[in-house]
């Protein structure tokens, strides 16, 4: 029981999410894969509700009492709701839902809590968009976990180790000259 409260914690983390507390519950302690993709999905969405909740109010309050926190949210709500408003009218709930869904570094739920607020998503579209994003991300999580240790397992953790440095590079490479192309 106590490994299952640290996956549910570790699930809650802003930083690890699900992309931390899947590969730990499959590898340090050899968790049932469904196990561990229900605690980490459950502990992922935990935070979401309060965050959907109270960011809103956390940033009344904050502007109310200091005077650069107004300036600042003033400034950035004008901004970016200003500027992207019709397209996160039109297609807010899908592209929330594929930006949790991608498990990489910066996405995931309290990131997708903090743009539904910053554009002004209703709590229910929210929700049930960061939801259907954490419940995908969660599936591709573990299907790559298992599929790293299925590599790791049959040809050993080298290889392992030049599949995901062979990715990373090819990744880094693409995002490069996607970023060269766009100047």
């Amino acid at each position: 029981m106590n490994q299952l409260i640290k996956i549910l914690l570790l699930a809650m983390t802003p930083i690890g999410e699900l992309r931390v507390s899947i590969p730990v519950a499959l590898t340090v302690y050899g968790l049932n894969p469904v196990l561990a993709y229900l605690i980490s999905v459950a502990g992922n969405l935990i935070p979401v509700i309060f965050l959907l909740l109270f960011l809103e109010k956390i940033t009344n309050f904050l502007s109310r009492n200091f005077k650069v926190f107004e300036i600042f949210f003033s400034w950035l709500f004008k901004r970016t709701r200003k500027k992207y408003n019709l397209q996160i009218k039109k297609f807010g709930h899908p592209i929330l839902a594929l930006f949790v869904a991608i498990p990489l570094p910066v996405t995931g739920a309290w990131t997708g809590c903090l743009i539904a607020f910053l554009f002004g998503i209703p709590f229910k579209k929210a929700l049930s968009a960061i939801s259907l994003g954490v419940f995908t991300a969660g599936g591709l999580v573990l299907l790559i976990t298992k599929l790293g240790l299925t590599i790791q397992q049959h040809f050993g953790w080298q290889v392992l180790f030049g599949i995901i440095i062979t990715i990373a590079l090819f990744y880094y490479l693409i995002r490069k000259a996607y970023l060269n192309q766009s100047r």
